[in-house]
């Protein structure tokens, strides 16, 4: 099989939340050299400041009333995306027509779930059929929009959420086991292991935007008494709300806390520290198991997130701890008798890591492509 010399691969993402941008450049990266990618955000580009509201209103439902976002996740399982209503999606809609017809992709991978539809849409209105991958970020408990997606292929975080599809009635054949397509860069680096020194314990933390969660995380982490620790908090996008709480956390701990505004060096970061605090999304869940770190779930939305923390579970990687009490005992079960309880979830963790995820989606995008190029009639 000879692929063509510059396949032309379309990655529709969207900013709800980090999983779909993540997936959208680990693929990108894994490609590079082999095909000639563009990543799009059509909800972005259809309406730049409208999208700015929708996306700070998701943070801010899914933050502050997750019971409120939970209602919305479970409307959203009866609708049906097949129908376009919205006028804003309309606009979102045209963008990615647009997108589509201007670089005239060899194939469209979407790692958000309403771009199929569009697709779709577009076939039926007369455009050229092209085969369409969508990368399902989330894992295990999988919304309708995915699942009846009108989609060519599948590719899903784990072999529990593929069985959990395939017995929702999604054909075996079009659902891939290929993991989360985190940065390619995470298949270079070498993670700490089982063995490594745990004195002092280094835990990440990510923190959301509510203030009243900051300071309790770290003094849970870091009063433990009969082991000494240290903490890196990334503020990332909620630098300016949370710094001055977290300057005055490393004020009251000299020498024992770094803080970090955006980082490019996430996966150094997960493979430096012996545990990751944080919330359940699907980049922060699969960039830990891909850095065989160990993780604490610190604030958990209703819906997508659920699955990941089961994953977690299932795995033996990870945990819920969303209460200061919580964080306190679980970061005592993790140091007891010599920090033993971490160094099993350390190497259950080596068995799941799927740190070449992005490659093998690559390779199969590729496939695709491939097997298009032959026969034009396969889509």
């Amino acid at each position: 099989m000879t692929l063509p010399d510059h396949p032309r691969v379309l990655i529709a993402t969207a900013g709800f939340g980090d999983g779909h941008n993540t997936a959208a450049r680990g693929l990108a990266k894994a490609l590079k050299g082999q095909a000639q990618s563009i990543i799009i955000d059509p909800t972005n580009e259809a309406s730049p400041r409208f999208n700015n509201v929708l996306r700070s209103s998701y943070r801010y439902v899914t933050t502050y009333h997750p019971r409120t976002w939970k209602k919305i996740y479970n409307n959203v399982e009866r609708r049906d995306f097949s129908r376009q209503s919205s006028s804003y999606m309309r606009r979102v809609e045209r963008a990615f027509v647009q997108r589509v017809e201007a670089f005239d992709p060899d194939v469209i991978v979407s790692t958000f779930p309403l771009y199929p539809y569009f697709a779709e849409r577009y076939v039926r209105s007369g455009g050229p059929r092209r085969p369409v991958i969508t990368i399902v970020t989330d894992s295990i408990n999988i919304n309708a929009s995915w699942r009846k997606a009108p989609t060519d292929f599948w590719f899903v975080t784990d072999n529990d959420t593929r069985k959990s599809l395939i017995e929702q009635k999604l054909p075996e054949d079009k659902v891939i086991d290929t993991g989360f397509p985190v940065d390619p860069i995470f298949d270079t680096l070498d993670p700490l292991t089982e063995t490594s020194p745990a004195d002092p314990f280094r835990v990440l933390f990510f923190p959301t935007a509510r203030k009243s969660t900051l300071a309790p995380t770290a003094r849970a982490i870091l009063e433990h008494g009969d082991w000494p620790t240290e903490l890196t908090i990334v503020l990332g996008r909620n630098l300016r709300r949370l710094y001055r709480t977290a300057w005055e956390i490393a004020d009251s701990y000299p020498r024992r806390v770094r803080l970090k505004g955006w980082s490019r060096k996430v996966p150094q970061l997960l493979c430096e520290h012996h545990l990751v605090v944080g919330k359940a999304g699907g980049a922060t869940v699969h960039e830990s198991l891909a850095a065989c770190c160990p993780m604490l779930v610190r604030h958990l939305v209703p819906g997508q997130e659920e699955g990941n923390l089961e994953l977690l579970r299932r795995i033996g990687g990870g945990s819920l701890a969303d209460t200061e009490a919580a964080m306190v005992r679980a970061i005592h079960d993790l140091l007891s008798d010599q920090a033993s309880d971490w160094r099993r979830q350390k190497q259950s963790l080596s068995i799941h890591t799927r740190p070449h995820a992005a490659k093998i989606a690559a390779s199969f995008v590729l496939k695709i492509v491939g097997r298009k190029q032959l026969d034009p009639a396969i889509d």
